[in-house]
């Protein structure tokens, strides 16, 4: 059931409401299929009879219907992959995340100087003691994808609860999947072990022509690895489009610490000139 929070100016949207507004800003009768969803709407007086929009919803829409730049942030933890997002408007930015199990995410108004923080935040990002003498002084780890689904394939299909044996079992298929040795083959089995998510974030800015050529288009892909810190993932490299991607794609790991990921999402923000550059209003 969608929300509204006017104290704050939040909401709590599924995708099937925003579809709802997609069409009533284009003047469209919303098909069968989304009646409910608009019901839900006129219920909590955001929607009127006639398909009035609420002045409510004003900035909210008009930030959704013209953005300048579009940040997806894809989460891959214990409960699936959520996705959680930000949309920078002319006047107005909206954060919006999702939670395990609810249909509904919720939009937020954020200040524009909060943004990389707000992308910090979405990941989960933070500071903390790492030891590096971990891994015999890994910093590095170079294989394939195919050999990482060999190692969770392994950890899936393991019989025992103990951490030893499953650890064992891993080491043993990722060395018949690959020619990796110790120290890297350990650590990287390791790595698996402890990995609270793994997240990508992606910006999207300026028409479709840029953004498919990659000209207006930035992403980076990290592993949160608890204990062991954070490790870019910068092969296969970011973004990676359907269907690039097979076994025997390269798979190229690189320690990092929270103090370089953050700046590499700072990194991810298109600055003015690219935003006109790529025919985005600046």
């Amino acid at each position: 059931m969608p929300s509204l929070d006017s104290s704050r100016g939040r909401f709590k949207f599924a995708d099937r409401h925003i579809a709802v507004f997609a069409h009533l800003l284009e003047k469209e009768t919303p098909p069968a299929e989304l009646h409910h969803s608009l019901g839900e709407l006129q219920q909590i007086g955001l929607v009127g009879a006639e398909g009035e929009l609420s002045p409510l919803l004003m900035e909210f829409l008009t930030t959704l219907a013209r953005p300048l730049v579009m940040i997806q942030a894809e989460v891959t933890g214990q409960h699936g992959t959520l996705v959680h997002g930000v949309v920078v408007g002319q006047d107005a930015v909206y954060s919006h995340d999702a939670w395990p199990g609810d249909e509904e995410s919720e939009y937020v108004p954020i200040e524009p100087k909060t943004l990389v923080w707000e992308l910090a935040r979405k990941v989960k990002l933070r500071r903390g003691e790492q030891d590096e003498q971990a891994f015999a002084g890994v910093t590095e780890i170079t294989t394939t994808m195919g050999a990482l689904d060999a190692v969770f394939a392994a950890l899936e299909g393991g019989e025992s609860d103990d951490l030893d044996a499953a650890k064992a079992t891993a080491v043993s298929a990722l060395a018949a999947a690959s020619d990796l040795a110790d120290p890297e083959l350990t650590a990287l089995v390791d790595l698996t072990l402890s990995l609270d998510a793994t997240w990508r974030v992606t910006t999207a800015w300026g028409d479709e022509r840029a953004q498919a050529a990659g000209e207006s288009v930035r992403s980076i892909a990290v592993w949160d690895c608890g204990p062991h810190g954070h490790w870019l993932r910068v092969r296969p490299e970011e973004p990676v489009k359907e269907g690039q991607v097979g076994p025997e794609s390269t798979l190229r790991l690189v320690r990092s610490s929270a103090g370089e990921v953050w700046d590499k999402l700072a990194d991810l923000l298109p600055d003015k000139a690219e935003l006109v550059g790529t025919g985005a209003s600046a």
